[in-house]
């Protein structure tokens, strides 16, 4: 997949790579990145379980059922797309941490952070200033630490924000009985 825009993403993510070489920055983003593994999002179900009651039972609820989506959603499409990582398809890229995975669209890491966040904010809006930029700074480590392309973080993006969309409608229908 030798395309224009891949020519383009791989000169872009060759740049954000190099950046990510500081370690300040390295650092940052690598722990980022594994607070984004999970840990991060199912400490904040578990505070919202233990600071509201039912409703932190429901929303966190709702947050892990969109995650299961998410995951069954990336999973599959990683398998059918199969696009190669960066540093795979150009050696001047370093990984700046071990994937979890062997492919690398869509970003797992970007899709569940938003779809996370979204839910989340869905239920608590007031959570905005933390969440907002710690979905951007795991979307931006993707790219930095040499896992992904723009193009993976931006489709990731674009699915999780459909994915709990859809999760927040169905989540305010009114139940049939």
């Amino acid at each position: 997949m030798n395309t224009r825009l891949t020519r383009h993403e791989s000169a872009f993510c060759l740049i954000a790579n190099r950046w990510g070489h500081r370690q300040w920055v390295r650092r940052y983003f690598a722990a980022v990145s594994r607070l984004g593994d999970g840990v991060a999002w199912y400490s904040l179900m578990a505070l919202i379980v233990l600071t509201d009651g039912v409703a932190g039972v429901a929303a966190s609820a709702h947050m892990a059922a969109t995650g299961a989506t998410a995951l069954l959603l990336y999973r599959g499409l990683k398998r059918w797309t199969k696009r190669p990582r960066p540093f795979a398809a150009d050696r001047r890229i370093r990984p700046l941490v071990r994937p979890l995975d062997e492919f690398s669209f869509p970003s797992g890491h970007t899709l569940h952070a938003v779809s996370f966040t979204l839910v989340a904010l869905a239920h608590y809006p007031v959570l905005a200033w933390l969440l907002i930029p710690f979905s951007a700074s795991i979307a931006a480590s993707r790219v930095v630490l040499g896992l992904h392309y723009p193009s993976d973080v931006l489709a990731a993006t674009g699915i999780g924000v459909a994915l709990a969309s859809s999760s927040i409608l169905l989540g305010q229908m009114p139940l049939p009985y």
